[in-house]
């Protein structure tokens, strides 16, 4: 397993390493005991590939290398026993806060037995927020998301209560926030939203993930923020492909002389697939084959259908590889391998990426690190935030061009250009979305806390 293990699964089993760890490095390198904090991560799940859950362990990686332990707190984990405190109940799809959520959103009736409910709840994960700190001894608290985005109303209110009666340091992690979604802008609780997303409480630091966010942020609820976008170790190259993931074009049912074209999204209509398959219809090239590499999820099966029909109206391949997708590498029940993302990068071709709106895009980072050229739609934060930086990708606004398609042409055709643009794609991502970047936000953040505290 250990031969097998990408540089992802490498990171994790670093994040997970004991304290013992994190104090012989402290001692070797000179640092002093009471120098290092103890930081605790909580939101309702740090698992599998969401963007929570994945920019959380880069941050736990930064500060690792900073000789900081992180310890984790939500309702579904994959982190060590050890190191962390699983709440079921703190999870967003556990059976009482999907009840309370069918009665908060899109209507404006208050149900008091709904409201006692969302009280009682937040006491008990106040409690258990009490134990979460006291077993691990933390010193500074890092909110991933669950002071941004009412999926779990009763948790919010545990932490700004929690954060107001004990004044512990914390830094509020927002990926998306409610007034971003549709879903959350009828509601029943909007004094809980006014009062938890996010708090405005004097120790509490926000952080943010683009420009937009950080101006709403301040006009919404008159909050500074920092800005630290999402980021990838661009400081050291992904690994080259493995006996494992050797065989993913032969899983996909690719000759060799195929073109794997891969949208590396789920099914759902904001990702623009719909583009992906104009693109191959007007390059008319029967060797280029779109592959998706994520499932619907929990959106219903009916635009993956529409997806499905279009393509086969406009005489374009598009194959779902979704259930051979997954967290972590292993055998299915029909001893077939399953993949991670990571794995089919090295393969594709080229990466499509036309979403119509993105709280960051991680799809564009990922597809820069493993150095494939990215075609993109120019999605709001990527025009804004991204797009200024000076990367050379194929762009579209809102439908395929000629330009994007020519250009995409040449990608195929010229084998030097091809490598020009990826490496200076690379070389740009160092300079703005590396680890690097990530330190200093981080170390800023904690220096704000140690000066806020003497």
């Amino acid at each position: 397993h250990a031969g097998q293990a990408t540089r992802q699964d490498q990171r994790l089993c670093r994040i997970r390493c004991r304290r013992c760890l994190i104090l012989v490095s402290a001692i070797i390198r000179g640092t002093s005991d009471d120098m290092l904090e103890n930081i605790g991560f909580i939101s309702t799940r740090f698992a599998g590939t969401d963007g929570v859950s994945l920019e959380s362990a880069k941050w736990a990686e930064v500060f690792w290398e900073d000789h900081h332990v992180s310890y984790w707190y939500a309702g579904w984990l994959d982190r060590s026993p050890d190191i962390s405190m699983c709440i079921p109940e703190a999870y967003f799809m556990h059976s009482d806060n999907q009840w309370i959520n069918e009665q908060l959103w899109g209507t404006k009736h208050r149900n008091p037995l709904v409201m006692k409910r969302i009280r009682d709840l937040a006491e008990y994960l106040k409690l258990t927020l009490h134990e979460f700190v006291d077993r691990f001894g933390l010193t500074i608290l890092v909110i991933e998301n669950a002071l941004t985005i009412p999926m779990h109303v009763p948790l919010g209110i545990a932490i700004t209560e929690f954060l107001v009666e004990t004044e512990i340091p914390a830094i509020a992690h927002h990926h998306d926030f409610y007034w971003e979604r549709r879903r959350f802008q009828i509601s029943s609780v909007p004094d809980y939203l006014e009062m938890a997303f996010p708090p405005r409480i004097p120790r509490l630091q926000h952080v943010v993930i683009n420009q937009a966010a950080r101006e709403d942020l301040a006009w919404r609820k008159g909050l500074p923020s920092v800005l630290i976008p999402n980021v990838l170790d661009f400081n050291n190259p992904p690994p080259p492909i493995d006996d494992y993931s050797s065989d993913v074009r032969q899983e996909i049912g690719l000759e060799e002389d195929e073109r794997l074209i891969l949208q590396p999204t789920r099914i759902v209509p904001r990702k623009g697939i719909e583009h992906s398959i104009s693109l191959l219809r007007r390059l008319k090239d029967p060797r280029c084959k779109i592959v998706v590499s994520h499932q619907a999820g929990d959106e219903g099966n009916e635009y993956p259908e529409q997806i499905r029909d279009l393509a086969h109206d406009e005489g374009v391949d598009l194959r779902f590889f979704g259930d051979r997708v997954a967290d972590l590498r292993q055998i299915d029940n029909k001893g077939k391998k399953i993949y991670v993302l990571r794995d089919l990068y090295p393969h594709a071709d080229l990466v499509t990426f036309p979403s119509l709106y993105e709280g960051f895009g991680n799809a564009f980072l990922e597809a820069i690190y493993f150095r494939i050229p990215i075609l993109v739609n120019r999605y709001d934060v990527f025009a804004r935030d991204i797009e200024p930086k000076g990367f050379c990708v194929p762009l579209i606004d809102g439908f395929i061009n000629r330009k994007a398609v020519d250009e995409v042409r040449r990608i195929f055709d010229d084998s030097d250009y091809r490598e020009e643009i990826v490496d200076h794609n690379y070389e740009i991502a160092r300079k703005y979305y590396s680890y690097r970047v990530l330190r200093y936000g981080l170390q800023t953040l904690v220096k704000n806390i140690k000066h806020r505290t003497e």
